[in-house]
């Protein structure tokens, strides 16, 4: 079995918990203290990392169910995702060439984080793992403690629900 290293194997996923922990808190601050309580969580647990069969499943675990019990405690599920917006100007609207492109594109992000929103948490995360870390079914039953086929069936039911969503979801015609 491969030896682990903390910095070459385990700090350069603190990207990846970050955006998983930021997709279950919806807030930036929650998720850098859920982001570096897991990383000390699986520092204090390097006496046992020979024996894993996969040191990111482990720690996304950690991270993801620190997340949910920091929801717990703070008890609210309809925080916004207007906050998590970055600062740096990484919006897509930033990249539109007119007034007009930009007004569409930042509705276009408004209605698919509505969505996002109003999924479960469970497929919130399985969305999050799957369409934006890439991770396969195998790795994202191991984070979420659910089998493959729950996985798939929960990315099914996912897509469908945004996709008839976002067909029943009206913009503004700017061009009235």
């Amino acid at each position: 079995m491969k030896k682990i290293s903390f910095r070459n194997d385990i700090l350069p996923m603190k990207d990846i918990l970050y955006r998983l922990a930021m997709r279950i808190t919806l807030s930036r601050e929650e998720a850098e203290d859920i982001v570096q309580d897991t990383l000390i969580k699986v520092w204090n647990r390097r006496d046992s990392w020979d024996t894993l069969e996969s040191v990111e499943a482990f720690s996304l675990t950690i991270c993801r169910n620190l997340a949910l019990d920091r929801m717990r405690l703070r008890d609210n599920q309809n925080a916004s995702l207007d906050e998590t917006t970055p600062q740096g100007g990484d919006n897509q609207a930033d990249t539109a060439s007119t007034p007009y492109e930009q007004t569409v594109q930042r509705e276009r992000v408004t209605i698919v984080r509505t969505l996002i929103d109003s999924l479960p948490e469970k497929q919130r995360s399985c969305m999050q793992l799957r369409d934006i870390e890439g991770k396969t079914y195998k790795e994202i039953a191991a984070v979420l403690d659910i089998t493959e086929d729950q996985v798939k069936v929960t990315s099914s039911v996912r897509g469908r629900l945004l996709n008839n969503n976002s067909k029943n979801t009206t913009t503004m015609d700017y061009n009235t």
